[in-house]
């Protein structure tokens, strides 16, 4: 009897965690669980994601539950008959990531919640979108100088393009080990833009310039919002065939939206199909940051490349944001640059905030939205090109 008691507290989470060897490295993830529980529910940071990615974390370094097996993923090749067959439920799941299935499918949710109209109406919103992948490349070299491959560093450098299913998916591709923190850091840091953007607005500006008001955009014909998701495809596609995915089923989705002839369609993208997917997405990605994975110096190099990254972006944008408002002798509020980055449309309110506390009657939000939905045909486009220069 007292054997079998023994028995059953040694097979027991308690006792690999307060025994074994390594069994702190799960008391630590549990902090860093805790604190990202924390910034979803309490702070209400990127909530839709943040949450599923955390509690993922949390079955993750759950010690003997066996939720998630890495191992059947690991290698050039998979045995996708042994993972249906030996594989638990979050495995099955995380066959959606690894086949680049889910990114698609949410960049086809979130084209069919964009309206491209403030880009169509001043199309030169597109250069500050472009300008803001800065931090992509930046991010990309310093990697490579803190000693990461090419596959990882073009991974952790896509993390300045502000947007999680982008970094998902270029990092399953080049780097799936990096998979958890890369994630996280992206999300994290999507949510902490309201933080991490003003700073360097304030610093980059001047209270003259963030005073600019802009002219209101020119209305955009229905024919405009209907051919521009199908030009954009072709277009994108043509120059680099491996952004076709994601620019593809991100115009998909505008195109159900602005057609008007598949409202069900429409509403079944923004709604049902990109919820489903969001919750299946974050919670195998949460999954694979294991304590091993997840505790070692990489992760902390990877967090604060993700930040560089959201930094240098914030300064592309502004910057060429500043050069057409020199060139355009006053007519653009340089603040809407910083919106470049792909977080729509919270980068957007916060261009409109800042430029609002320096004169409350100006109003920003939709010239900002215009560098926003192009950052986030620029960060497909980056991941296009470097799955097209290191994808094989």
């Amino acid at each position: 009897m007292l054997q079998n008691i023994l028995e059953f507290l040694e097979s027991s989470g308690f006792y690999r965690l307060i025994v074994t060897e390594g069994g702190w490295r799960y008391l630590v993830m549990y902090v860093i669980v805790g604190f990202l529980f924390y910034l979803a529910i309490v702070r209400k940071f990127e909530p839709l994601l943040l949450l599923p990615i955390t509690f993922g974390m949390l079955l993750t370094n759950l010690p003997g539950a066996g939720i998630m097996h890495m191992e059947l993923f690991q290698g050039t090749s998979i045995d996708y008959g042994q993972v249906l067959h030996d594989g638990g439920l979050l495995d099955i799941l995380y066959l959606g990531v690894k086949l680049g299935i889910y990114p698609p499918l949410i960049f086809m949710g979130v084209g069919a919640m964009t309206d491209f109209s403030p880009l169509i109406a001043n199309p030169k919103s597109l250069l500050m979108g472009a300008a803001a992948q800065l931090g992509v490349f930046i991010a990309f070299f310093g990697a490579l100088f803190l000693g990461f491959n090419v596959y990882e560093a073009a991974s952790i450098g896509i993390i300045g393009g502000a947007d999680g299913p982008t970094a998902i998916f270029v990092t399953k591709t080049l780097a799936p080990h990096l998979l958890g923190p890369i994630a996280i850091a992206a999300y994290s840091y999507m949510a902490l833009i309201p933080i991490i953007q003003p700073p360097f607005m304030k610093l980059l500006t001047t209270k003259k310039e963030r005073r600019i008001h802009m002219t209101n955009l020119r209305p955009v014909s229905k024919f405009e919002k209907i051919i521009f998701p199908i030009y954009v495809t072709l277009i994108v596609s043509l120059i680099i065939p491996d952004a076709a995915t994601l620019i593809g089923s991100l115009m998909l989705g505008n195109l159900f939206k602005e057609s008007g002839v598949v409202d069900r369609l429409s509403k079944t993208v923004q709604n049902e199909l990109c919820n489903i997917v969001t919750i299946m997405l974050g919670l195998t990605v949460g999954a694979t940051a294991t304590a091993e994975s997840f505790l070692n110096p990489q992760t902390l190099y990877i967090i604060a490349l993700g930040l560089t990254a959201f930094i240098f972006s914030t300064i592309g944008g502004l910057l060429l944001g500043k050069l057409m408002c020199f060139v355009t002798r006053g007519k653009i509020n340089p603040l809407i640059g910083s919106a470049g980055v792909s977080a729509v449309p919270m980068a957007a309110r916060v261009s409109q905030v800042v430029g609002q506390k320096e004169d409350p009657t100006n109003f920003l939000l939709m010239h900002a939205m215009g560098p926003n939905v192009a950052g986030v045909i620029g960060s497909a486009v980056a991941a296009g090109v470097f799955l097209s220069r290191f994808g094989g």
